[in-house]
C-alpha cells in the first residue's frame, strides 16, 4: 500500500473524472465508486476522489506531471488531457474537472540544467513559445551554434 494517496476535491464528479482518468492511463483502474467518492489507479498510484461539493476549486498551485519520453507520449496526453478543458503554455493544460497537468519530456530538464548557460537560455526561450512541447524544436535550438 502507498504511504501517501492524492486526494482530490470535486462538485459531484468523482466518478466521471475517475472513468476519464483512467481511460487515458495505461495500467490503470477503478477500485471502488460509492456515491460519495471513487478511488482508482493511474498508472499504478492510488487516487481518491470525493464528490464534496463547489466549495473548493482546482489551482495551478497543485499539478500532475506526466514525464512523456517521446514526442508521440506528449501528443497523446496533450489530447486526451485537454479535452474539454483549457490549453496553456510550456506544456501546461487544465483537463475538464480543472486538474492542473504537465506534460513533459525529461530531456527538457537535462537541456535546461545545462553547464552552458547559452544552451539553456535558447532552450527556455524556444520552450516559452510553445503551449504544448515539441522535442524535435527543443533539440534544435539547445544544438543550434
Amino acid at each position: 500500500m502507498q504511504k501517501i494517496t492524492p486526494f482530490l476535491w470535486f462538485d459531484g464528479k468523482a466518478e466521471d473524472a475517475a472513468r476519464f482518468y483512467t481511460s487515458i492511463f495505461t495500467n490503470s483502474k477503478i477500485e471502488t465508486i460509492t456515491p460519495m467518492s471513487a478511488t482508482f489507479q493511474l498508472d499504478g498510484l492510488e487516487f481518491i476522489a470525493l464528490n464534496g461539493g463547489p466549495q473548493f476549486t482546482f489551482t495551478e498551485a497543485i499539478s500532475f506531471f506526466v514525464r512523456c519520453e517521446t514526442q508521440e507520449e506528449i501528443d497523446y496526453f496533450w489530447e486526451k488531457l485537454s479535452a474539454g478543458g483549457e490549453k496553456g503554455r510550456c506544456g501546461w493544460l487544465k483537463d475538464k474537472f480543472g486538474v492542473s497537468w504537465q506534460i513533459v519530456p525529461p530531456v527538457l530538464g537535462e537541456m535546461l540544467n545545462d553547464e552552458d548557460d547559452e544552451k539553456s537560455q535558447r532552450v527556455m526561450q524556444a520552450m516559452l513559445q510553445m503551449e504544448k512541447l515539441d522535442i524535435k524544436t527543443l533539440k534544435q535550438a539547445y544544438e543550434q551554434q
